[in-house]
């Protein structure tokens, strides 16, 4: 087998169902058409092969990991293979009973997303009345002595909340707080005109979380994630394609990031079909974009290309047709004009935000 990357961190996404209707999810536009999920024991599996990697730790995500009956049953497996095994949750559905048997089986941490610090703005932007349950959830986490990280994603309708949603995590006893700004791939670049900020936005909300960010050191650990949209050099997504994480999707694909699944001339493999170590090190696929050679000559001169990998693969071709493209967040992109409209745009928008239905389509928000 070829040299590979060490695998740090394994991403199973349980399942695409999930009792919110979020404008930003991160699961397939077509989601509804895929009905397939992988069985305890492929999960089991999967485990096991993801720790003879060299994993450390497991994001059990989704959609919603609580709708997985046999959620206990693949916690009891991680917990066996001493993996650290975080739950990504919106809390929906979840008993006291259930969440103390988790910690019981090996469960470590839980990260609970948070849509609003105010109840009908919270259950708008879910789709669903929800804030209520996310707050008991988050409670009871606490309660269970686990690390509670509380995530929110940014947006323009809440983004001036920024010091009220920092207040919330304090009362909740959060020890680590995510202020992720919408990243606009997937469903959210669908709604990309409804949801993105103005820069005196971004700033304000920066300037609050920076201020709190150094009152609560060594109380709660904050972290506030600019949107590519308003930096001029792009992150190292995931930390780069294929270097450190690994995500399965529901139906068994191996994955290195949410999205790759839409870029072209791709075959991603199925766990499924082949080992997972296999897949890692030399699925042409999960190899297309790891070190330098089919990057753009723009990227390959730049002294960054070993920090930000030329940025995100994803965003690349789906604001540019091209994945092999600079980032367009990059200022040095020749596509970067795209998004500065779209921040001329952001500067006078009005339109509301959309929302997406559970079944499928989309409707206004009301």
């Amino acid at each position: 087998m070829s040299d590979a990357p060490r695998l740090y961190t394994l991403i199973a996404e349980l399942t695409y169902r999930c009792p919110l209707r979020c404008p930003y999810c991160s699961n397939p536009v077509d989601y509804q058409k895929r009905k397939s999920e992988l069985s305890t024991e492929d999960w089991v599996r999967v485990l096991t092969e993801a720790e003879a990697l060299g994993a450390l730790s497991v994001n059990l995500t989704g959609g919603e990991p609580l709708l997985r009956d046999d959620l206990e049953a693949i916690v009891a497996a991680g917990k066996r293979l001493d993996l650290y095994l975080n739950l990504i949750t919106s809390g929906q559905p979840l008993r006291r009973e259930r969440l103390e048997r988790l910690k019981e089986l090996g469960l470590a941490a839980v990260q609970v997303s948070i849509q609003d610090t105010d109840r009908e703005a919270s259950d708008r932007i879910a789709g669903t009345r929800a804030y209520d349950q996310k707050l008991e959830a988050a409670r009871w986490v606490k309660e269970l002595d686990l690390p509670l990280t509380l995530n929110v994603v940014l947006h323009r309708e809440n983004l001036d909340r920024t010091a009220a949603i920092i207040e919330l995590a304090e009362r909740l006893g959060a020890d680590r707080l995510e202020l992720a700004n919408t990243q606009y791939l997937g469903w959210a670049l669908e709604n990309r005109e409804a949801l993105l900020p103005s820069r005196a936005q971004i700033e304000q909300a920066r300037a609050v979380a920076r201020a709190a960010k150094e009152r609560l050191s060594g109380r709660m650990e904050l972290l506030f994630v600019l949107p590519d949209y308003y930096a001029d050099r792009p992150k190292a997504c995931m930390n780069g394609w294929g270097e450190r994480y690994l995500l399965v999707s529901p139906e068994g694909k191996a994955l290195p990031c949410h999205l790759a699944h839409t870029l072209p001339g791709l075959e991603f493999e199925n766990v499924k079909d082949r080992p997972l170590a296999e897949i890692w090190r030399d699925s042409p696929a999960m190899r297309a974009f790891r070190g330098d050679e089919w990057m753009s000559p723009t990227c390959r001169s730049c002294d960054r290309r070993s920090i930000d990998f030329g940025g995100c693969r994803c965003q690349a071709f789906h604001v540019t047709g091209d994945a092999r493209a600079t980032d367009p967040v990059c200022s040095l992109s020749p596509d970067h004009g795209v998004v500065l409209a779209a921040r001329a745009r952001a500067e006078s928008a009005g339109e509301r935000l959309v929302q997406l239905r559970y079944r499928g389509g989309t409707r206004p928000v009301t």
